[in-house]
């Protein structure tokens, strides 16, 4: 009587049901399970965060489309958008400084003042509260004639209550109500001010709008789709008319570009930490599935005895790895989803908590990814169980990659770096992250090799400890197994080192962009006369440092003799640039905070320029090209004779453009300066009195805010972290397990010769701290080579890691290898003899 040969699928169920209950598949789907949780756990947050921006959009800049200027907007922009059908206000703002009168103590504080008119915003809605602390809600009205609405932090700056009088330039205006909500504000420089909002018919009498003001006026409309883009065309074309100067179309996009930069390097930290959780879950995945296949020599040599074909064996294997990939990547998904509100909650502020749902493209990348995960790195050692000859299989011994294998492994290896590269979202983070690992395994194994057979040839038989014998010669018997072993745990803890180096020098790095004495006071419109005594006056109040720098309005009108416009550029920052009004200044003494990157500095060289080199790249600026700026009419001609890396968050005193030279006659000028202000009560108020005219801008909050965003940012990475840890964890216990049966084998030879538990556990030692030391030096230095690239290339920042990095990581490396291989290696040596030489290979 014949029995049908079972399906591949009935085979398949039977195995996994059966390496489920043994715990065989644990370590695989814990590994899968970590690198998709990690991947989507940033993906369903910056799916959401993408989704909340493209809905606020409107919302952020306060109509469908917004013309920019830094003059009137010409009435055609106007009558067009009528002529269209379509809505329109026009908003006007600047700084300027808010005062209380004498009787309320006089103190003075910069604002943002906003003037509206009827039917403000267009999109979104304003939110108000009658006093601080009380109950807000939407309105449709503006601020009636002859009274402001404030933010309530001016009432605390001013020492002013509701209903008081607000002075600003030639008038007085009411306090009638507190702004909580103003859809439109953005997050700009002048934003961090307290806003200060006042009908338009009230603007006039305050006398605040001179020739010289930085004015910012909006031209806002909102209606139909269809007419909206058809008002877009036409303003795109009026903008490109070569008449048109200082003018712009804000894009929908750039409501608030400053806090999308903050929000983008948080992704680019948050996708660094998911990417080397992916990379070391692939590692765990390919030793782990390793070990199942050795472990499973016995079935498979039985059901080859009994006939069952190669096909059918290898249908089983891939039908159960691509349903254990299947459910941990939902595993993966369903973690990810969970902690991806963690990071809502730790970036609160600076994300709105009520984001729209997630799209299904993070579930869908998940799934996708821990598939790949599974079959490019899992897959082909276990397919080698149904294709390697019957012989060979009883001898358990599972041999060399086949042809079928390797390319399962070659194209899953290209899938799963492509997707990895789309997960990083940055391609220079992701070739740097995936190049780096790539090029970091192949030094790996080469290293180790080296280091194999240098150890061999290095170790004297006639007068080293017997201990060291033994662990030289079971490292050099089987020198493929030490290097795969090394080049894992060089895997591991190349991501361990890396995570560490990360935070406290990266993320330092990027606190110290703001440390606590940075300058927190700007003062503008300082005019010449008044050089020397407001000097005298920083002084005479406890302030001795600080940054001092004359400024002139300038505008780039041509480049080595040929006038420029912005349509010569096809960047829409070039073109901005261009169109725009510069600040310059000289000063025949390089700042010390700016970098000389090419060319060279010299002090007081005629006609030279110093550009900064991100300006020159943008217009492809070079050196010993021949800039041109109109200086209130009059056109100045200088030659680039050096590039200046500029750090623009380091709040201190920057500019595009810098003469080196100590003086510039015939150009108007004004200075600026930036100081930290002392604590002294009434310093400010002091400052502003005897010099009305200046423009005293209040950093404080700004740089508290700054500072709590990194915060913010720091912590949400960190929690992150884990996943990364618990991946490297992971590996660092695959890895030294996989060679568990030789081992047991090997250990088992030498206790049934007469060797003492005593020496077989110094050997034991002695091979884990010599393979973790190896493996800890190795990573430790690769790690320093890949966190300079992330530094210098993704975060643009400037860093060395320290001398001693190498050494820490190698006794770090020592330590968890010895950590781990205690915990996976324990039962070893309790193993009966008789038992593990029934089990072991032959």
């Amino acid at each position: 009587m014949t029995h049908q040969a079972p399906s591949f699928w009935q085979l398949g169920w039977r195995a996994l049901w059966r390496d489920l209950r043994a715990g065989e598949l644990r370590l695989l789907i814990v590994a899968v399970a970590l690198a998709v949780g990690a991947l989507t756990a940033v993906g369903f947050f910056a799916d959401r965060l993408q989704g909340g921006l493209q809905r606020d959009a409107r919302q952020l800049i306060g109509g469908d489309a917004v013309v920019q200027s830094d003059h009137p907007v010409p009435p055609k922009f106007l009558t067009q958008a009528s002529a269209l059908g379509l809505r329109a206000v026009t908003t006007l703002s600047f700084p300027t400084m808010g005062r209380a009168d004498d009787a309320q103590g006089g103190a003075a504080r910069l604002v943002a003042l906003k003037s509206v008119e009827g039917g403000y915003p267009l999109r979104g809605r304003l939110r108000t509260a009658d006093a601080p602390g009380q109950p807000d809600v939407a309105t449709a009205d503006i601020p009636a004639p002859g009274t402001v609405w404030i933010d309530a932090a001016l009432l605390d700056a001013l020492n002013l209550q509701m209903g008081q009088t607000l002075l600003l330039g030639d008038s007085g205006f009411r306090i009638a109500r507190i702004l909580v909500v103003e859809p439109d504000r953005g997050a700009g420089f002048m934003s961090f001010a307290p806003r200060v909002m006042l009908n338009t018919t009230d603007l006039a009498a305050t006398g605040l709008v001179q020739p010289a003001s930085r004015l910012s006026y909006r031209l806002a409309v909102a209606g139909e789709d269809a007419a909206v883009r058809r008002y877009t065309a036409w303003a795109e074309a009026e903008l490109k008319k070569a008449d048109v100067r200082g003018m712009r179309l804000e894009s929908l996009e750039g409501g608030r570009p400053e806090m999308q930069r903050t929000l983008e390097r948080a992704e680019k930290f948050l996708n660094l930490v998911a990417l080397l959780a992916a990379l070391l879950s692939a590692v765990a995945v390919a030793i782990a599935a390793r070990g199942y296949a050795a472990r499973h020599l016995d079935d498979c040599a039985m059901l080859r005895v009994l006939g069952l074909s190669q096909g059918t064996m290898a249908r089983a294997y891939t039908f159960q790895f691509v349903t254990v990939g299947l459910a941990a990547s939902a595993i993966g998904v369903a973690l990810g989803f969970a902690v991806h509100f963690v990071f809502v909650v730790l970036l609160a502020g600076l994300v709105d908590a009520a984001l729209p749902a997630a799209s299904v493209w993070p579930v869908l990348f998940g799934l996708g990814m821990g598939l790949t995960l599974m079959l490019a790195f899992g897959l082909p050692p276990v397919l080698q169980l149904a294709q390697v000859p019957p012989l060979r299989v009883i001898r358990r011994d599972v041999g060399q990659l086949k042809p079928a294998s390797l390319a399962v492994l070659a194209l899953g290896a290209a899938g799963f770096a492509a997707l990895l590269l789309a997960a990083s979202r940055d391609l220079t983070l992701g070739l740097i992250a995936v190049g780096g690992f790539a090029v970091a395994v192949a030094i790996f194994a080469v290293a180790s090799y080296a280091a194999v057979r240098l150890l061999r040839a290095s170790v004297n038989e006639a007068t080293a400890p017997r201990w060291l014998r033994l662990a030289t010669r079971q490292l050099a018997a089987r020198p493929a197994y030490a290097v795969v072993q090394v080049s894992a745990l060089s895997v591991g803890l190349l991501a361990l080192v890396l995570l560490v180096l990360l935070r406290t020098d990266l993320i330092s790095s990027w606190q110290k962009a703001t440390p606590p004495d940075a300058p927190n006071r700007f003062v503008i419109n300082i005019q010449p006369e008044q050089a020397q005594p407001f000097q005298a006056s920083l002084r005479q109040g406890g302030v001795n440092q600080f940054d001092w720098y004359p400024m002139i309005r300038g505008r780039l009108v041509a480049i080595n003799g040929k006038d420029v416009v912005p349509e010569d550029f096809t960047t829409d920052r070039a073109q901005r640039l261009v169109d725009r009004e510069f600040n310059l200044s000289h000063s025949a003494e390089r700042p010390t905070h700016n970098e000389i990157v090419a060319g060279r500095w010299t002090p007081d060289e005629a006609g030279g320029a110093s550009v900064e080199e991100g300006l020159a790249e943008e217009l492809g600026l070079k050196l010993g090209d021949r800039i041109t700026f109109d200086m209130a009419g009059q056109r100045i001609e200088s030659r680039i004779t050096s590039l200046r890396k500029v750090d623009w968050g380091s709040l201190r005193v920057n500019f595009f453009v810098l003469y080196p030279v100590a003086q510039m006659s015939d150009v108007p000028l004004t200075y600026i300066s930036a100081f930290r202000a002392p604590d002294t009560p009434g310093f400010d108020n002091a400052l502003v009195r005897a010099y009305p005219n200046i423009t005293n801008v209040d950093m404080s909050s700004t740089i508290a805010q700054v500072q709590r965003v990194l915060g913010q940012v720091i912590r949400a990475v960190e929690f992150l972290f884990g996943f990364t840890l618990a991946a490297g964890l992971v590996v660092l216990f695959a890895a030294v397990t996989a060679t568990r049966s030789e081992r047991e084998r090997e250990f088992a030879v030498m206790r049934a010769v007469g060797a003492p538990s005593k020496l077989l556990r110094q050997v034991q030692r002695a091979e884990l701290v010599g393979v973790g030391l190896l493996a800890g030096f190795l990573a430790s230095v690769v790690a320093v080579v890949v966190g300079w690239a992330l530094a210098r290339y993704v975060f643009e920042f400037a860093w060395t890691a320290s001398p001693w990095v190498p050494l820490g990581g190698a006794v770090a490396g020592a330590l968890l290898a010895l950590a781990a291989g205690w915990w996976g290696l324990r039962s070893v040596l309790r193993t009966p003899v008789v038992e593990t030489l029934r089990k072991a290979p032959t």
